[in-house]
């Protein structure tokens, strides 16, 4: 008994190191066995799980009676998606820190989640300590590290295009050419609009010029030749 009580209180002078000791975390998974496990790891790292749902509805109602640090949010579900629960949530909670936990390496999945805030975006085969350092950095501020999928496609989404580098048939303006560039990797106008700080009524205006100059059809055309020329590497 000495022995446990001895590794628990190891444990547990780790986890305040870690800075990860009485993390409040609310957490939304429609998979209620896969809610289950990921509330008792992450109790057993020293979170404190102050509430979760199973699905995007009821932790929007939720959240209005519980106090959190950080919402960790899985983005597959039935009801009401990951990432469309976080922008309502968006609406009345603009800071608060969020993770998106995922099976699923999407790269339109993380740009979506990059242009609506979310702090750390966590593969589910990544197993629970790397969860729970995401949780950590998001509390504390901090950035995910460079080599982490959300910070490559973040990078990709601000990096400027070299516009010599298009072909000919795509004369586009350098603001034109990052909004291409989002299109393609799957962004709706108000998703643009959050990522680059401009009006939707401007993306509006933006994706009708690109349209018209390289003689799309629609957006889905556009991506697509936007992804054939290389705009989108990740």
């Amino acid at each position: 008994m000495r022995c446990v009580e001895g590794v628990r209180q190891l444990a547990i002078a780790q986890f305040q190191v870690m800075g990860i000791m009485g993390i409040r975390v609310f957490v939304v998974d429609d998979h209620i066995v896969a809610l289950d496990g990921l509330k008792n790891q992450l109790q057993l790292a020293g979170l404190v799980v102050v509430g979760s749902a199973p699905g995007g509805l009821e932790a929007i109602e939720s959240l209005q009676s519980v106090e959190i640090d950080v919402l960790v949010l899985d983005i597959r579900m039935s009801e009401l998606d990951g990432l469309a629960t976080l922008e309502r949530v968006r609406a009345t909670n603009p800071k608060l820190p969020a993770v998106m936990l995922s099976s699923y390496e999407n790269p339109t999945y993380i740009a979506r989640a990059v242009a609506l805030g979310a702090c750390e975006y966590v593969l589910k085969s990544a197993g629970g300590a790397v969860l729970v350092a995401a949780i950590s950095r998001a509390h504390h501020g901090e950035t995910s590290p460079p080599d982490s999928t959300l910070s490559r496609v973040s990078q990709v989404m601000r990096r400027e295009v070299n516009l010599d580098s298009l072909p000919k048939d795509m004369p586009l303006t350098g603001r034109e050419a990052q909004v291409l560039k989002h299109m393609a990797l799957g962004l709706s106008n108000k998703e643009i609009a959050q990522s680059l700080m401009i009006s939707v009524e401007t993306i509006k205006e933006h994706v009708q010029n690109i349209l018209r100059k390289v003689n799309a059809k629609d957006r889905t055309d556009a991506a697509v030749r936007a992804i054939r020329v290389g705009l989108v590497e990740l």
